[in-house]
């Protein structure tokens, strides 16, 4: 199934529908889309006057919610425990996609440093691994 139309301008987390629409939508009753708020299932948006607006992602959780419901035989708690773990799951890959851009700057940041300190080497000096340098010692000779 596809997601509703969306107006020019909004977005899949606009909250634009009312219940009844919203209900419709996602084939189910009005009075079935305030008890999953009320159960925290789906946190639809208010407007000024109070009035329950869903967005398209809601109506998909709603969809959702019936598929995991009637499909699947899940009772409403362990539905929103889903819910909730998806939540984090997505939060958590959310934290590392930033990590992991925040550690490829932080690498380009170092290689950068390290080209620039190379780059201020004098030439005639030439930098020596002491683990593999042969040294050379001749003892001074004794008086006799």
């Amino acid at each position: 199934m596809t997601g509703p139309s969306l107006p020019p301008g909004a977005t899949s987390d606009s909250p634009i529908f009312v219940i009844s629409v919203a209900a419709e939508l996602a084939g189910l009753h009005a009075q079935t889309l305030r008890s999953y708020d009320r159960l925290g299932l789906v946190s639809p948006g208010r407007s000024a006057g109070g009035g329950r607006r869903y967005s398209a992602r809601d109506i998909a959780l709603l969809r959702e919610v019936q598929r995991l419901s009637q499909e699947e035989g899940v009772n409403l708690a362990g539905i929103k425990r889903i819910i909730e773990l998806e939540q984090l799951v997505d939060e958590l890959r959310n934290r590392l996609e930033e990590m992991a851009q925040e550690l490829l700057a932080s690498r380009a940041a170092a290689e950068q440093a390290t080209a620039s300190v190379h780059a201020s080497y004098r030439r005639d000096l030439v930098p020596v691994d002491r683990r593999s340098a042969l040294v050379v010692w001749r003892p001074k000779p004794r008086e006799r």
